[in-house]
């Protein structure tokens, strides 16, 4: 790959992992701003928001291999 590519590939890989992370952050303030609506699914819902968090973390922080 040239250098080009490699710096796109990892720009973009950066963008997924943001998004995804706010995606997280969105979900676990409408679970926990509803949990009496949600009732019994809050954890599982909670725990949803959690690893699309953790994952869109982990995305910002790796780093590629060039």
């Amino acid at each position: 790959m040239s250098e080009g590519e490699t710096f796109w590939l990892s720009m973009s890989g950066k963008i997924f992992g943001i998004i995804l992370a706010i995606i997280g952050i969105l979900f676990l303030y409408f679970t926990y701003s509803s949990t009496d609506t949600l009732g019994s699914f809050t954890g599982i819902f909670g725990f949803v928001g959690i690893v699309v968090l953790i994952l869109g973390l982990f995305m910002i922080l790796v780093k590629t291999k060039e």
